[in-house]
C-alpha cells in the first residue's frame, strides 16, 4: 500500500520502513483505523492474515496486525503498543474480522494483553490456571512446575470494557450453560487427526456449539526460536505441519534470504518448486486416504498410500527423510538431487495420471460419499475470508486466495497452472479442490522437471548470519493454505521474534461456524475436509 495513501487515511501514523513497512498507530485509535481500512473503497482490507503478539521491552507490549485486500492483493501491517505492562489493554477487532476471536486469545495467552470488548478472554493453548505469560521477555521459566492434576475447563468467560470514566469493568459470558449437553470429541479420537479436543454441545443429534481446546502438543517453538541462530531455527519448521515440511522451511528460508540479501541460484529455485509440489501431492493423497477411512471406507485408503509411498521413496533418495523433510537451507538446498530423481518423478506422474480415475470411481461418484459430503458443512465466501480460512477450504467457497498466483515466489510466475476454485463451499467442494490440485501440481512439475538448469544448488553463506534491524515477512502456499513467517530482527544473530502463521488455527476455529445445525455424525467428515494438522496449530 502506497505511503501517501497510508498517511491520508492515518495522519497520526508513525511509519517504519526498516524491512517491511510497518505503520504504528495509537492504541486507542486502533479499532477506528482498522474499521476505516476495512471499509476503504479502493483497497478494502477484508482479510486479517494474522495478529502477532509482541513484547518490545521498554516500548511496551503490543501486536502487529497483518492486513490484506482480497480485491487488489494490497497489504499493510499495523503496529499497536501499550506501555502499561501490568494492565496491558488493546481494543478488540473481533467485530471486524471473525478470525480475531481466536487470534486475540492466542496473544492474551502468551503475552497477557487483554482485548477490550472481546467476548471470550480465556486462554486457548495453556491451562486456564497457568501462571504468567511465557512469550514475554521477562517470563520466569520456573514459575510453572510440572503438574499432574486435571485441568478444569471454565464454562464462564470474561469480557472487559472501559467505563466512560476510564476505569475497567468486567462481565461474565456463558460458554456452556447447565442445561447444555456437552460431549468431548478428542483429544484421543483418531479422526481429529491429532490431539485436538472439541467440546461439543448437542440438541438431540444436532450440533449447537463447538469449543476447541488446543495445546495438547504445544512445544513452544516460537519461544525456542528466540535463543537459536537463524540456521538453527530451520529444523523446527519441519515439526509444524509435517505434511507441508518443504513449504514451511521454504517460507522461513525466503524470509531470511530477503532480509540478508542472499540471492538463491536458479537451480535451487527449480528444485524447491518441484519439491513443494511433490509435497502438495503427498499431502493431498493422505487427505484422500484419511477422509475416506474416517467415513468408513478402507480400500481407497490403500490406494492413496500406495502412490504416496512412491513420493516418499523419491524424497528419501535426495533428502534422506520421509515424513520430516529438512532439505531447504538458507541460500538453496542441502544437497543436489539424486541422479535418478528426474526420471523417477516423471515415471511417478505418468503412473499417477493412469490411476487417478480409480480414486474417483471408488469414492467420488459413490452414493455414500455424495450423500455425506454434498450440501454438508457449508462455509460461505464471506465467512471464509472473515475467519481467515485460506487454502483449499477458502477456494472451495469461491475465494481465490492462492499465494502462488497472487503473491508469486520461486518459479510460480514462470509456470502455467490453474487456481482451482469452487463456489459451493460444502464438504464435497473442499474434497474436489484438493483432488483437482493433485493434477495441477503434476502439470507444474512437468513444466520444470526437464528444464532444471546446471549450476550451484546453494549460495555460499556465512556460518553466523546477522540480519539488519526491522520486520521481515514471507508467504507461501502450503498444502493447507497461506503460511506466513513474521520475523523481527534487532540486528543480532538470533531473531528477536519469529512467528509462524498457522494454516490450521483458522480452520479449527471455523468448525463452530461450519458445524452448527449439522448432525454429530457429520462432524468427522466436515473436519476431514477442512484438513487441519494439529502440530501446526499448537506450534
Amino acid at each position: 500500500m502506497e505511503i501517501e495513501k497510508i498517511t491520508s487515511i492515518i495522519p497520526e501514523a508513525e511509519i517504519s520502513q526498516t524491512g517491511e513497512t510497518v505503520v504504528k498507530v495509537p492504541a486507542e485509535k486502533l479499532h477506528q483505523i482498522a474499521e476505516t481500512l476495512l471499509n476503504d473503497k479502493e483497497n478494502p482490507m477484508d482479510f486479517l492474515r494474522d495478529i502477532v503478539g509482541m513484547d518490545w521491552g521498554e516500548e511496551g507490549l503490543g501486536a502487529l496486525y497483518l492486513l490484506e485486500s482480497t480485491r487488489t492483493g494490497a497489504r499493510i501491517t499495523l503496529k499497536a503498543v501499550t506501555t502499561d505492562r501490568e494492565k496491558a489493554l488493546l481494543p478488540t477487532v473481533s467485530d471486524l474480522w471473525k478470525t480475531a476471536l481466536i487470534k486475540e486469545r492466542e496473544v492474551y495467552d502468551f503475552f497477557g494483553i487483554c482485548f477490550l470488548n472481546h467476548p471470550d478472554m480465556r486462554r486457548i493453548f495453556l491451562r486456564e490456571d497457568w501462571i504468567g505469560y511465557p512469550m514475554r521477555k521477562d517470563y520466569d521459566m520456573n514459575s510453572n512446575p510440572l503438574r499432574m492434576d486435571n485441568e478444569e475447563n471454565a464454562d464462564m468467560t470474561d469480557e472487559y470494557f472501559l467505563r466512560p470514566d476510564g476505569t475497567l469493568e468486567g462481565r461474565k459470558n456463558v460458554v456452556f450453560g447447565e442445561d447444555d449437553f456437552v460431549v468431548n470429541i478428542g483429544p484421543q479420537h483418531p479422526s481429529t487427526h491429532g490431539v485436538l479436543r472439541m467440546r461439543t454441545s448437542l440438541e438431540g443429534e444436532n450440533i449447537r456449539k463447538i469449543d476447541p481446546i488446543l495445546g495438547y502438543i504445544h512445544r513452544g517453538i516460537e519461544k525456542m526460536n528466540e535463543s537459536l541462530t537463524y540456521p538453527q531455527t530451520l529444523a523446527l519448521t519441519d515439526r509444524l505441519d509435517y505434511l507441508s515440511a518443504h513449504q514451511n522451511r521454504h517460507a522461513l528460508c525466503m524470509c531470511i534470504e530477503k532480509a540478508a540479501g542472499i540471492e538463491v541460484p536458479e537451480r535451487a529455485q527449480y528444485i524447491r518448486t518441484i519439491m513443494d509440489e511433490l509435497q502438495r501431492i503427498d499431502s493431498h493423497l493422505l487427505f484422500y486416504s484419511c477422509l475416506v477411512m474416517d467415513m468408513g471406507g478402507l480400500t481407497p485408503f490403500f490406494y492413496g498410500f500406495r502412490e504416496r509411498e512412491m513420493i516418499l521413496d523419491i524424497f528419501e533418495e535426495t533428502t534422506g527423510g520421509r515424513l520430516i523433510q529438512n532439505y531447504n537451507m538458507i541460500g538453496g538446498v542441502q544437497a543436489d538431487i539424486h541422479p535418478t530423481f528426474q526420471q523417477k518423478v516423471k515415471d511417478f506422474i505418468k503412473h499417477l495420471r493412469s490411476v487417478i480415475q480409480d480414486y474417483h470411481d471408488i469414492f467420488t461418484s459413490n452414493v455414500i460419499a455424495d450423500t455425506r459430503l454434498k450440501g454438508v458443512g457449508v462455509l460461505s465466501k464471506e465467512d471464509a475470508i472473515s475467519l481467515g480460512c485460506t487454502g483449499g477450504t477458502g477456494r472451495a467457497s469461491g475465494w481465490a486466495n492462492d499465494v502462488r498466483k497472487h503473491h508469486p515466489y520461486a518459479l510460480y510466475d514462470k509456470v502455467d497452472f490453474k487456481e482451482i476454485v469452487y463456489t459451493e463451499g460444502d464438504s464435497f467442494a473442499r474434497y474436489m479442490v484438493r483432488m483437482d490440485e493433485i493434477m495441477e501440481s503434476c502439470h507444474i512439475i512437468e513444466q520444470l522437471i526437464d528444464n532444471i538448469p546446471e549450476g550451484e544448488f546453494r549460495a555460499k553463506t556465512k556460518p553466523i548470519i546477522k540480519l539488519p534491524e526491522g520486520v521481515f515477512t514471507s508467504s507461501v502456499e502450503t498444502s493447507r493454505g497461506e503460511f506466513d513467517v513474521i520475523l523481527e530482527s534487532h540486528g543480532d544473530k538470533v531473531p528477536y521474534r519469529l512467528h509462524y502463521r498457522s494454516t490450521g488455527l483458522p480452520l479449527v476455529h471455523a468448525m463452530d461456524t461450519v458445524c452448527r445445525g449439522a448432525k454429530i455424525a457429520d462432524l468427522i467428515a466436515i473436519g476431514g475436509t477442512l484438513d487441519f494438522v494439529i502440530p501446526d496449530i499448537d506450534r
